[in-house]
Parts: C-alpha cells; sequence; structure tokens
C-alpha cells in the first residue's frame, strides 16, 4: 500500500460530491438495491472512489441478496481497515479505506467459503475498473 492520503472535509466535498461525501466520508449508507455496482458482474477491480486504491477484485464478489455489492475478501490483507462500530444501536465492524479512511460499509461473519465473510461494501465507496 501507498503512503497515506489526508484532505480537508472541504477538499473530499469538492472532489467527490454530495452522495458520496456523505457515504465514504461521513459514514453513511446508500440505500439497498439502488447502488451502481450491487448486481454488477463484469470482470475487474473495485478501488476506492475517495484515492483508486485497489480494494476488492470481482473474482471475490457473490450476490448475497442483501442490497449491496459482497465480497469474500479483500485483494490483499492491508487494502481495508477495521473499526468497531456502536452506532445504530448493534456492534458492527466497519470496513474503511486504509490508504484514505475513507468508510466502505461492514464485513459480516456470514458469508461463502472459502473464508465466511461478507464485506457488505457501498457501492458508491468504490469504482469499478473494468478488465
Amino acid at each position: 500500500m501507498n503512503d497515506r492520503i489526508s484532505k480537508t472535509d472541504e477538499e473530499w466535498r469538492a472532489q467527490l460530491g454530495d452522495e458520496a461525501y456523505r457515504v465514504a466520508r461521513k459514514k453513511g449508507t446508500e440505500r439497498a438495491f439502488t447502488g451502481e455496482y450491487y448486481d454488477e458482474k463484469a470482470p475487474g477491480m473495485y478501488v476506492c472512489r475517495c484515492c483508486g486504491e485497489p480494494l476488492f477484485d470481482a473474482e471475490h464478489k457473490f450476490d448475497s441478496g442483501t442490497g449491496w455489492p459482497s465480497f469474500y475478501q479483500p485483494v490483499e490483507k492491508g487494502a481495508v481497515a477495521m473499526e468497531v462500530d456502536d452506532s445504530l444501536g448493534m456492534r458492527r465492524t466497519e470496513v474503511l479505506c486504509a490508504k484514505c479512511d475513507a468508510h466502505l460499509g461492514h464485513v459480516f461473519p456470514d458469508g461463502p467459503r472459502p473464508t465466511g465473510e461478507r464485506y457488505c461494501i457501498n457501492s458508491i465507496s468504490l469504482k469499478l475498473e473494468r478488465k
């Protein structure tokens, strides 16, 4: 992973626009079944919308039925960071871009083999670089 990226809120908002800023920088969530990639099947690499860091390979994507893009593992172990999220009256594990701290979504222990994990990620936090 390359050096970490840090910008002011004003710089992020100008780069991302209102909705991507709300989700990626302010820990929001897009509505289920509305994101650009929840049903995407094309091969490629999903990168962070904020900084372009590779996060998830399309080969690791699966249909979880949740309405958000779901992956069973990141492209490499250090690509994402995890934090405890106690918001909404429940304990979850938040997934962040390890390079720029963008909020990506959450990871749950109910995914398919081989990892048993489900990285439930907001489409708007990603960009697909098609193969």
